[in-house]
């Protein structure tokens, strides 16, 4: 879950995420009945999959879930590894669609039981973005891979994705951390992330007209934007530099409750208005929560158009903000939002 630092990472900007405490397994087996095949099977969605490991260095995208494990098999594969015919079952208790990186956890867990235990972390973070870049084809940021990795119990993880630089940022203990999922995840989101790259793009283009030195937005500054860049990559820039700041502004509170839930708003309006990914139903999800007694600070969290809102809660107050939320989203939508407390957890790493 990213707490703050959203749609940065492709600008090389700042992102502050943990891993939370829901995870996908993967069990590795030698194959029993299908030899020199590396067979695929999900719990969840009870479907299954199957290929010849000496097809995956040519494999193609099937525009499936599948996907996502066999663009790892294939980076690992022209990295030099050898991919063995194995079975593989697939456990996930991370929910798909909720903006809590699902893909990024099956991609980890997929690397780690076809045999990538020993590479380094940092390598192994890289090349499951490149399975999802090249492979599944969404030109996402390392974030997601790069906390599901590297994760601390108790911490946030503050990255630099220019360079990857990152450190703990410990978080305080008289906070408690809740998502509520919305149930609802528009269609829309996967044509607009696409379309909110090139229009950050298209901004960078602008600004080097003048400023030799921006090679991304991540060089930007708020005095750079001018309104003949156009309204809608000025928004979108204007977004990025901010919420940068807004990552570092966070590190430095972590603490102060008060300007950490400011600046979890900030956000959240700076993706509601200036990005324009949120949706209607986050939208009354942050509102309706920044009304309950005990709430700090509100926002969507993950890609948007559905999916998560991220809650600073205080604890004593976390069964009757459950409860509220509940109810009044069910009286708007007629939908059952899931309420679940997020604990900032240790990365993947392998289980016995």
């Amino acid at each position: 879950m990213n707490l703050i630092g959203e749609h940065t990472d492709y600008s090389e900007g700042f992102v502050l995420p943990i891993a939370i405490d829901l995870a996908c397994f993967v069990a590795a087996a030698s194959p029993g009945a299908a030899p020199g095949q590396v067979r695929l099977y999900s719990e969840e969605l009870q479907r299954g999959s199957e290929m010849a490991a000496s097809g995956i260095p040519n494999a193609r995208p099937a525009g499936a879930w599948t996907d996502y494990v066999v663009g790892v098999a294939q980076q690992l594969a022209r990295s030099g590894r050898e991919v063995k015919s194995c079975d593989l079952l697939i456990h996930s208790t991370v929910p798909v669609g909720a903006g809590l990186s699902s893909s990024a956890a099956l991609e980890v867990s997929a690397a780690l039981a076809l045999g990538a235990g020993s590479m380094d972390k940092m390598e192994l973070a890289r090349l499951c973005q490149r399975a999802e870049n090249e492979f599944v084809g969404l030109p996402c940021g390392i974030m997601d891979q790069f906390v599901s990795i590297f994760g601390r119990e108790n911490a946030a993880i503050l990255i630099d994705c220019r360079t990857l630089e990152h450190r703990a940022v410990p978080l305080p203990e008289n906070v408690a951390i809740i998502a509520v999922n919305s149930m609802v995840k528009h269609e829309l989101g996967s044509s607009a992330y696409r379309e909110r790259v090139a229009e950050c793009a298209q901004a960078v283009r602008f600004i080097q007209g003048s400023h030799a030195g921006v090679k991304t937005l991540r060089d930007a500054t708020l005095g750079m934007l001018d309104a003949a860049m156009g309204e809608v990559a000025m928004r979108r820039a204007r977004h990025v530099i901010s919420e940068d700041n807004r990552v570092l502004a966070f590190a430095d509170a972590a603490g102060d409750l008060k300007r950490m839930g400011e600046l979890f708003v900030a956000s959240h309006r700076s993706l509601q208005h200036d990005y324009e990914v949120s949706c209607v139903e986050l939208d009354f999800l942050v509102d309706t929560a920044l009304g309950i007694p005990g709430v700090y600070g509100a926002r969507m969290t993950g890609g948007g158009f559905g999916g998560c809102t991220v809650n600073l809660v205080d604890p004593a107050a976390v069964g009757a903000f459950e409860r509220e939320i509940a109810v009044r989203y069910k009286a708007e939508y007629g939908i059952d939002p899931k309420v679940f407390e997020c604990r900032p957890s240790a990365g993947a790493g392998p289980v016995s």
